[in-house]
């Protein structure tokens, strides 16, 4: 079996527990993917892992944790603690997992994803707190996985964007927004009615992705985004 990881994340998110609670338990399609709870101790985990799990601990505004098993010996554990903190919450998150061979390379990245996917929770509870979002995402051709990052924010017009800058980026229709998260791996643009993201997975050796949690109105289709994306790497198409 491969090695265990123990990947954790805190801070103080500007919110009440019960609307951090919500935006992991019931909104996760704003901030992450979707992904369905059943609301008890027990309950079925449907979409954080391919194979399903279950809900282990479920206090709501308190402590939640969910695990799957498998029967090789890897299993993977999401738990969640919130306490009040001011006029916010705080959140302590603890990921444990088991990784493969090429475990350097899946930790680097499981440790930049997990400080992502946590600016993505503390900007939805921020923002849109509540809220349902129609989830898209789309991903870049193989060839993007050699410098596809870069090519990709070139390509929307905000290479030489940085945090709290104003953008119209490109897209299949233009995103009109500020910069909140940007590393050499990843970019993040809010807008007044959604979350744009975009992975540079070609850090680790894969392939450029792009994600939007929109709320409310029209959101651009999985194919629109392929499409663009593909236009970003034309000689690279997926034969």
């Amino acid at each position: 079996m491969g090695t265990e990881i123990d990947v954790r994340w805190e801070g103080v998110l500007a919110g009440t527990p019960e609307q951090v609670w919500d935006a992991f338990t019931a909104h996760a399609s704003g901030w992450l993917w979707e992904i369905a709870y059943e609301p008890r101790p027990g309950g079925a985990e449907r979409g954080l892992t391919s194979t399903g799990g279950t809900v282990v601990e479920w206090d709501p505004a308190r402590r939640f944790v969910t695990r799957a098993d498998s029967a090789d010996g890897w299993f993977n554990q999401l738990d969640y603690d919130l306490e009040p903190r001011g006029a916010g919450t705080l959140l302590r998150y603890r990921h444990r997992s088991v990784l493969g061979e090429d475990h350097d390379v899946q930790l680097d990245s499981c440790l930049h994803h997990t400080k992502f996917y946590y600016h993505s929770l503390t900007e939805y509870v921020r923002h849109f707190a509540g809220r349902d979002a129609t989830y898209v995402s789309a991903g870049a051709p193989e060839s993007s996985a050699d410098g596809g990052f870069a090519a990709v924010c070139d390509a929307l017009g905000v290479g030489d964007a940085a945090v709290g800058d104003r953008v119209v980026a490109a897209g299949p229709t233009p995103i009109e927004g500020v910069v909140d998260y940007r590393t050499d791996r990843f970019l993040g643009i809010r807008t007044a009615g959604a979350l744009y993201r975009v992975y540079g997975r070609d850090a680790w050796g894969r392939p450029v992705a792009v994600a939007a949690h929109v709320f409310g109105g029209p959101a651009d289709p999985e194919a629109a985004w392929t499409t663009w994306l593909a236009g970003v790497f034309p000689a690279g198409t997926d034969e």
